[in-house]
Formats: structure tokens, sequence, C-alpha cells
């Protein structure tokens, strides 16, 4: 698909000189129960809390052949030196691996999976290609945690996504549990966009893939949305997932248990949201971490 890039208004500015509130400004649920798998109550929920768990997505079968995967991937000398792979920044274990979709035949398939694809279109309500994708390990004793941020406020500046019109998915493929480091949202937080102070370094992305430094929301803010909105903790079996809006702040602890805490992470946009040119970074990440490829996902 043609990749144009056009000029649009930015409605959510971002890295200035303040930090600044800004009440959300387009829908969070596009579709109709008549459009997917999710009823209306489900939808009205995900509207209202900006995330929905689903406690089985993947056979048995299917779990277990991505374990295996997953770990072949990390074992594999090539794919730890590969410019996609982040590893951990003490004890040199892979951390992540992105563009999964596109490097690997397994992953490929569950990222154009009709169980995947079909929630995503409901959501957003228009065909979705894939904005990034990445499986995380979060290895146990030494997996770090990733601080409080909104995945599209790092999505708006640096990857030029207008709107928070895009939906991620998280596939457990271990269990998650509360000790372990499992995925940490602020419920209804979505509805508010915070921007960020400071500018956008040059490759930024070569050190926020390993710690979160430009984009992250002021800690006064963060205190409020806490006090406001409370914390989830999401807990849930492996081959269980997490779907969840892009502007949801969230985060993770680091894993000091032996049990590690791995996942299939898929982030969808809807084909009516392409990225332009970044609102905040002097040009656009690598194509790994977003895409220029607009071509619908499962088609």
């Amino acid at each position: 698909m043609t990749t144009t890039i056009q000029a649009v208004d930015d409605l959510y500015p971002t890295r200035q000189n303040t930090s600044d509130v800004i009440p959300r400004r387009d829908p969070v649920v596009h579709g109709t129960p008549e459009d997917g798998p999710f009823d209306a109550e489900t939808l009205r929920s995900f509207e209202e809390k900006g995330y929905l768990s689903i406690d089985q997505l993947i056979t048995p079968e299917e779990l277990q052949l991505f374990k295996d995967e997953l770990k072949r991937l990390a074992e594999d000398p090539a794919v730890k030196q590969d410019e996609r792979t982040v590893v951990e920044s003490k004890s040199d274990e892979v951390r992540s691996i992105f563009d999964i979709h596109r490097s690997n035949e397994i992953f490929s398939r569950i990222a154009n999976d009709p169980r995947v694809v079909d929630r995503a279109r409901q959501i957003l309500g228009s065909e979705v290609y894939i904005h990034q994708s990445r499986i995380n390990y979060k290895p146990g004793f030494v997996g770090k945690d990733f601080t409080w941020h909104s995945d599209f406020e790092t999505w708006h500046a640096e990857d030029g996504m207008p709107t928070p019109r895009a939906v991620s998915i998280s596939i457990s493929l271990t269990d998650n549990y509360s000790f372990n480091g499992p995925l940490m949202i602020m419920p209804g937080s979505h509805q508010h966009y915070i921007s960020a102070v400071g500018e956008t370094p040059e490759d930024n992305h070569k050190q926020s893939l390993v710690m979160q430094g430009a984009g992250v929301p002021d800690p006064t803010i963060l205190t409020e949305f806490a006090d406001r909105f409370g914390i989830d903790v999401l807990e849930g079996p492996a081959g269980g997932a997490v779907m969840f809006d892009s502007n949801c702040m969230h985060a993770s602890n680091g894993n000091v248990t032996p049990f590690s805490r791995s996942n299939v992470f898929i982030v969808y946009n809807s084909v009516e949201n392409t990225p332009v040119e970044p609102f905040a970074a002097p040009s656009p990440r690598p194509d790994f971490l977003g895409s220029r490829d607009f071509t619908p996902a499962g088609r």
C-alpha cells in the first residue's frame, strides 16, 4: 500500500515547555456490537476503562508453540545482534524483539489471525494495519520495569500518529501474577492526554527502548491520576490477553521473582489514522518501531 504522508493539525501537542492535561478529542470505540465478537457491554466497559481482558485467546498447542519459539529466538546469536532486538542493560538477556510479525512466520500468523484482527477492527471501526509488534521477555530476576507512560504520546511525538485511534493487544505466554511485573493500568486515564516537557533527542529510540526518558509524564500529574483513577493490576493465565487503548496510562514493575512474564505485543492502528511527519521529533523512528506499511492486517 502506498505510504502517503500528509500534514494534519496537531491536536495533542507535547514535548514543549509545560506539561498539560488535554481532554481526549476523539472517540474510544468506533465500532458497534454488530461489527465483531464483542457485545455491547464489553464495548461499553472498554470505553469506560480503556482496556478489556480475554481469559483464553489461544489454544494450549499454540501456547506451547509460541513458548518454544520464544526460547529459540532468545538463544539465537544472530537475533541478539539484530537492531530490532533490545537486551537488558545489566544482564544482557533479551528484553524485547521488535517487528516480529514481519520477521517470524509463527508470530506473523497470530498477528493476522481473525481472533485478534477482528477484535481490533471492531474497536477501531475500520480496517487496521500493524503499527508495531514485539515479543517481551521480562525474564526472572533481571526483567526491568517499564515506567508510567502513554504509548500514544510516543507514537504521536516520534512516529506522527495523528490521534489515539489505535489499540494494543498483549497475549500472555506465561502466567501473569501480581508479583512478576504484570501490566498495570490506570482505568479511565485514556480519556486524558498528558503532554510531556522537553525536546526529543536525536535517535531517542536507542535509549528509550532500554529506559524511557523523553515523554515521561510529570510525577505530580501521575500522582493526581493515580488518586483519581486508581491502578488495576492485570493478572491472568498464559494464553489469555489484554487489549487496551493507545492512550492508557500504564506501566509494569521489575521482575524480581524466578517466574518470567513474557508476551506477544501487537499494535493495530486504523487505516484512517496513518502517521504523518513526527509532531515532536527531528525524524520518524525506524520502520520496525513505527511501520509505514499501511497494508490492512489479515487480508
